[in-house]
C-alpha cells in the first residue's frame, strides 16, 4: 500500500464536503493500490478513480507536490456513476 502525505487546507476540505466527499474518502481512494490511475480531461492533472469504504465510486483530482510523488495536494473529488 502506498504511503502519501496530504496537504489539506480548510478550503479544499470545504470544497470536498460540498461534493459529499470527506478527506478520509479521498485518502482511501488515493492509497488503494487497486484504484485506477487516470488524468482529468478538463485540467490534465493526475487523478484516481476508486471505491470508498461505503461503496461509492469517486474521482479524485490532485497534484504532486514533490518529484518523489509522495506528497499530494488534493484539488477536487466527486462521486461518479
Amino acid at each position: 500500500m502506498p504511503t502519501y502525505f496530504f496537504h489539506w487546507t480548510e478550503e479544499i476540505v470545504d470544497h470536498l464536503q460540498e461534493n459529499h466527499v470527506s478527506p478520509e474518502d479521498f485518502e482511501i481512494v488515493m492509497q488503494d493500490p487497486f484504484s485506477q490511475k487516470t488524468v482529468s480531461r478538463s485540467t490534465k492533472r493526475p487523478a484516481r478513480i476508486g471505491i470508498t469504504d461505503d461503496g461509492r465510486v469517486i474521482f479524485c483530482v490532485f497534484e504532486w507536490v514533490d518529484q518523489n510523488q509522495t506528497q499530494i495536494e488534493p484539488i477536487t473529488a466527486y462521486e461518479i456513476d
